[in-house]
């Protein structure tokens, strides 16, 4: 059973498949690239300043898979920790995704693609079940998280110019309303609050555990 301590409530892999199909759609949320919608989640849940430098930027339209692996024993979620030698966010931990090109027909396509690219992910292996809320980071990226069943037995291959690892940590962990805390660090000479999540040496920061927290909410609230 999973059972994040949310609302005292348990549920199993099937529970928790068929919720998500019940409260999301892959309908494409508003205000993927329309500057006059402001996100309702983004950095600015842990850290509301965040907000208004968001708006001024560029928006930079976004997709990543939330890839739920259907162990029968109890799923998992696969994670990324992006190249060290990476320019841009070196060693983090995210979700397989990216930008979404103009040739990809929606955001589950731009999804699907990156993860196919980034690990070898081979889209036989996944069912998308909905999207979450768009999510807004600093940098004016608008996220569309695709939440989708993975069959498990499969088979990467990793793009190591982008992706130094991928691994799978238990569901009911990345969901139990304990394991998430507020952190702070100095980012440009302010102090950014942001949520985050440890697991054994693994850091899960930032746009991932923000992404993470709006699944436990959409699903288990």
């Amino acid at each position: 059973m999973l059972n994040p301590q949310a609302n005292g409530a348990a549920l199993n892999a099937p529970e928790f498949y068929a919720r998500v199909r019940e409260r999301l759609t892959l309908d494409v949320p508003p205000g993927l690239t329309d500057a006059s919608v402001t996100p309702v989640r983004g950095d600015h849940d842990a850290d509301p300043v965040l907000e208004k430098i968001a708006a001024v930027r560029p928006i930079r339209p976004a997709a990543v898979l939330v890839a739920v692996i259907d162990h029968p024993d109890e799923p998992t979620v696969l994670l990324t920790q992006r190249a060290q030698h990476l320019p841009d966010h070196p060693g983090q931990i995210s979700f397989p995704g990216g930008k979404i090109d103009k040739t990809d027909a929606d955001p589950m396509a731009a999804a699907l693609r990156e993860a196919e690219e980034e690990i070898g992910l081979s889209r036989e292996a996944v069912e998308p079940l909905g999207y979450l809320d768009l999510y807004m980071t600093t940098l004016g990226y608008r996220i569309v998280p695709t939440i989708a069943r993975v069959k498990p037995g499969f088979e990467l291959t990793l793009n190591t110019s982008e992706v130094d690892v991928a691994f799978e940590v238990p569901l009911g962990f990345l969901m139990d309303r304990a394991n998430m805390q507020t952190h702070s660090r100095e980012w440009q000479g302010i102090e950014r609050h942001y949520y985050a999540i440890t697991f054994g040496e693994r850091y899960i920061w930032g746009v991932t555990a923000g992404i993470l927290r709006n699944m436990r909410e959409r699903i288990w609230r």
